[in-house]
């Protein structure tokens, strides 16, 4: 559950804004919220994972934030973070929609079902929910930035994960749809991070994960270029550029 903050600290001094990142527990959700916290910005992070959210709770830099233990994939629990976001006058001025999850390595007829919904449940399903709830909430601000985060898989074809780039698609036509819908002063944009060292990408390739960027490496371009994202950028396809190997640092 949420903890409610007091009323001095619910609206964020000028320049800061607020954030919500989904996955924020762990990856580059988690190195994302840190990063921008950092930087003085409010922080609304969603995770299933309660220790985590509670050791990332320490990590940031004050107690400005809102974490809640809440899964994208179901509705109702979506609902509920949008609620609490309202009542602590946080409705945020960009959304990260980052909670993601790949399917093992294996030809697609060969996923198991249940395997194939938890991919598309979470990466397709899951944007749909934040979308549902928080887009009714920014358009009464006039603006809002909405960061879809795509992937290469969602702009080729790889084998051995199917479902991962199926669902990776779907988040760029979504995207690009959505952005057709939106009013003026908001934008939508879907974001390649590129590669990263992250335990999805170990899942995916194994120890060959370690000759790419860490997370915390990441963020430090992710979050400047995120934060410059404008409603020019509505309907574009971005990727994050160039966090590849170690040695580019």
């Amino acid at each position: 559950m949420a903890s409610t903050l007091s009323e001095s600290s619910r609206i964020p001094t000028n320049p800061s804004r607020i954030v919500l990142i989904t996955g924020v527990s762990k990856g580059l959700g988690r190195a994302l919220a840190l990063e921008l916290a950092n930087r003085g910005h409010t922080i609304i992070g969603c995770s299933r994972d309660q220790p985590k959210l509670d050791s990332l709770r320490q990590q940031l830099s004050s107690n400005n934030h809102l974490l809640f233990n809440a899964n994208v994939r179901s509705n109702d629990s979506v609902e509920e973070l949008a609620r609490a976001v309202v009542q602590n006058k946080l409705v945020p001025d960009i959304i990260v929609n980052n909670a993601g999850v790949a399917n093992r390595i294996g030809n697609a007829w060969e996923v198991e079902v249940e395997e194939f919904d938890n991919v598309i449940d979470t990466n397709v399903k899951g944007i749909a929910n934040v979308l549902r709830h928080f887009i009714p909430l920014m358009i009464p601000n006039k603006h809002g930035i909405i960061i879809n985060m795509s992937s290469i898989a969602g702009r080729t074809g790889i084998a051995h994960i199917a479902p991962y780039c199926a669902s990776k698609w779907a988040v760029e036509g979504l995207s690009k749809s959505i952005a057709k819908e939106l009013p003026e002063g908001m934008a939508v944009v879907a974001l390649d991070p590129g590669t990263i060292n992250t335990d999805m990408l170990v899942s995916v390739v194994g120890s060959a994960a370690s000759k790419y960027l860490p997370p915390k490496r990441w963020a430090i371009k992710a979050a400047t270029m995120i934060l410059d994202i404008t409603t020019s950028d509505n309907g574009a396809s971005l990727t994050v550029k160039d966090p590849t190997e170690l040695s580019n640092p």
